[in-house]
């Protein structure tokens, strides 16, 4: 995940800045499906792994080998939506708006992590340890789409091209 925004943050940000927003909702489609689509192909593959793995590593105790498959499970499952959440922040980071990637990353980071590590154990006990991690992706994942909802106007990425010229957020806007 952290690959592919590193090599297409500087092609968002280039059709950004030069107004091509047919470019730009077409690199954030195939984004989405790219992200969609890597997060279950890896939640499906850890999961299809859980068992072997566990074996490899842990096979000498029964015990702690179903644990470790089970936490494995649990998990893979965060995958389906962690590649949405760093897409979402460096997306935002390319668009020029730090502070909203900032609050994805940092609400990912810290605030997220920190309420579910701390609660849901509580709760489940060692699964909730497991599920505090997919707890923070889908968390983050509802942020992020609330971001990317909220500014699909302003920036022009989704859905009805803004008209370029009168747009107050059109880098071409600048040169007039």
């Amino acid at each position: 995940f952290i690959g592919f925004v590193i090599g297409s943050s500087p092609i968002v940000s280039f059709h950004y800045g030069a107004g091509n927003r047919k470019e730009l909702q077409n690199l954030y489609k195939k984004s989405l499906i790219i992200m969609g689509t890597l997060g279950v192909l890896m939640a499906a593959s850890a999961i299809a792994l859980s068992y072997p793995l566990s074996n490899l590593f842990v096979g000498y105790d029964e015990a702690l080998r179903d644990m470790t498959v089970r936490g494995f499970f649990i998990f893979s499952v965060g995958y389906i939506f962690a590649g949405f959440n760093i897409f979402g922040s460096a997306f935002f980071t390319a668009l020029n708006n730090g502070l909203v990637s900032a609050v994805i990353s940092f609400l990912r980071s810290v605030v997220f992590q920190c309420a579910t590590i701390l609660t849901l154990p509580l709760i489940w006990g060692l699964d909730g340890v497991w599920i505090s991690t997919v707890a923070v992706d889908l968390l983050t994942f509802a942020v992020t789409l609330v971001f990317l909802l909220a500014n699909r106007k302003k920036y022009g990425y989704s859905g009805k091209l803004p008209d370029q010229a009168t747009s107050p957020e059109s880098p071409a806007r600048a040169e007039l």
